[in-house]
Formats: C-alpha cells, structure tokens, sequence
C-alpha cells in the first residue's frame, strides 16, 4: 500500500483551512450588509484601500460577493498616496491592475501637514483621520460613489467601543452604516462581523503585498494598543468574551441606561395604584415631578 507524500497531505489541510477562513469572511460580510442594508442594486462601491490587512481582504470579500451576489452593484478601489517617506507607489496600481480593478490613486500630502501639526510623541491618528476622510469623501463626489467602504472590523469596533467608555465618557463605537454630517455620503463597514485574526490568516493565505503606515502604524503608546491588549488579555482569560461584547452592541436597552436623551424617563407612568392613591381622577392626568424637585434643591 502506497502512502501519500506528508507534504500533500500538509497541502490538502492548508488547503482546507483556507477554504473555511475564506467562507467564514464572506458569510459574515454578507450576513453584516443584509442586517444593516449597505449596498443595494445598483450602488457604486467606493473601496478605500490603504495596503494593509483588512482594506485588502474587503476588496477581495466584496469582489466575491459582487460575483454571487442577487443584486448588481459597480466597485471602484481608491488608495489615499499620503506621501509617507519610502511609499512604494508602484504596489496598489500593479496590484489592482492585475485583478482588473477599476481604480484612482489620489495623492495628497498629508503626512507632512500631521508632521508638522502633532508635536512628536503625540497621538497622530485623530488629524490623520480627518484628513484622510475630507479627501475621500471629495474623491467619492468625483467618482459618482453612493456607498464608501471602509476595512474596520469586529475589533476595531470593540476597541473603539471601549476607548470612548473609557476616556470620552460615552456608549459610542463605530457604526456599520453612518450617514455623513452634511449628508452626502454613506460609509459601511461590511467587515464588522469579522474577526482580526481571520483577516490576518486571510492576508497570509492570499500573500496580499502589504504596505506599513508610518504615522499611527510606529506608534506604540497610543490608548488603542492598550485597550487592544486588554481586550486579547480578557479573550485569553475568559473564552468568548469579545463575541458576548458585540451581542451586546447589538442589543441595546435604552431604558435600562441613564441617557435621558435617548429614553424619556418622564414619561414613563407610575402604577396605577399609586395614581389611586394621590386621586380618584389622577388616572388620566400626568404626574411629572422633576420641577418640583429641582425648585426644592434650588431653594436649598
């Protein structure tokens, strides 16, 4: 009886792997743009692509899907050249090309005005950010985009989620679908349901030719990495933490909180009982003491 070769057999399992970890991507992409409806027929896809990791494997997910998809929508991929020192311009429009991509390579400077602007040390990434978006937000009026697509995925969104209970004092994260201010725009994240280390083993898998930052990406001391490693720190300690954390983003009880903007505590009735007690008719009249309470302290 003849053996197989163990290199085949090693081959047939990487194989295997890659399959799920491809199949995994794009069911829970596809699953995450029908809950949040991200793209609809005859969108145009505007795909920001930075180099690394995640950007990549959303073009690749997206492209899959546009192939098997029930709806017919347009993908036009778009790398922000900031300008960073030792950018090897030649990786995304060969790359890009190769797939058949349709594509613009914007370049604007604007490693030098975060340079310039953010004392060295200091976090980059908030300036960096906004200026990255006005520009891409201008590209996606020029191309004719109806949806801006953006790599973050399950964890930047914990992550994000936690740096603002942290040290901004709010129950914020990042959306998967946000309309912007002025309302002309419309980002999704189609990756928020997917897992870093996926992705990663997703980049390794496909040889995507990755390209470092040097602004946010040379930064160890940001409040991020730390949330990041507290995160992979409880992940570690607790299984399944991380997923119970986005359940919970994704089933949110107002009324349970202590945001009076986002439930109106004053209109919640007394029972009836109590309405009896106070008076025969007070059944059908309000009750709203807030005022009376404040005058109280304020004359105190």
């Amino acid at each position: 009886m003849t053996r197989a070769p163990a290199h085949s057999n090693r081959e047939r399992k990487d194989a295997y792997e890659a399959n799920k970890v491809a199949k995994r991507l794009r069911r829970l992409a596809g699953q995450a743009i029908a809950d949040f409806d991200m793209i609809g027929d005859g969108d145009k896809v505007m795909v920001c692509l930075s180099g690394g990791k995640d950007s990549y494997a959303l073009l690749d997910v997206l492209l899959y899907l546009r192939q098997h998809a029930p709806i017919d929508f347009e993908i036009v991929a778009v790398n922000l050249d900031q300008k960073q020192p030792g950018f090897p311009a030649d990786v995304l429009p060969n790359y890009l090309a190769g797939l058949g991509v349709p594509y613009r390579i914007e370049e604007q400077d604007t490693y030098s005005v975060v340079k310039r602007v953010i004392p060295e040390g200091k976090t980059m990434c908030s300036l960096c950010s906004r200026l990255r978006r006005g520009v891409l937000y201008r590209v996606a009026g020029e191309l004719g985009a109806t949806r801006i697509a953006l790599g973050h995925h399950r964890d930047d969104i914990l992550r994000t989620f936690m740096l603002n209970l942290f040290y901004t004092g709010q129950l914020k994260a990042m959306p998967p679908k946000l309309r912007s201010d002025d309302g002309r725009h419309v980002v999704i994240r189609p990756l928020a349901y997917c897992e870093e280390r996926d992705l990663a083993e997703f980049a390794r898998i496909r040889n995507f030719p990755i390209i470092p930052c040097t602004l946010c990406g040379s930064q160890d001391n940001l409040k991020r990495v730390e949330v990041r490693r507290l995160l992979e720190d409880w992940e570690r300690r607790y299984p399944g933490r991380i997923e119970t954390m986005l359940h919970s983003l994704c089933h949110v009880r107002a009324s349970h909180l202590l945001d009076r903007d986002a439930f109106d505590f004053r209109a919640l009735p007394p029972s009836r009982s109590a309405r009896a007690r106070v008076s025969p008719h007070a059944a059908d009249e309000p009750l709203d003491h807030g005022d009376a309470f404040q005058r109280a302290f304020a004359e105190d």
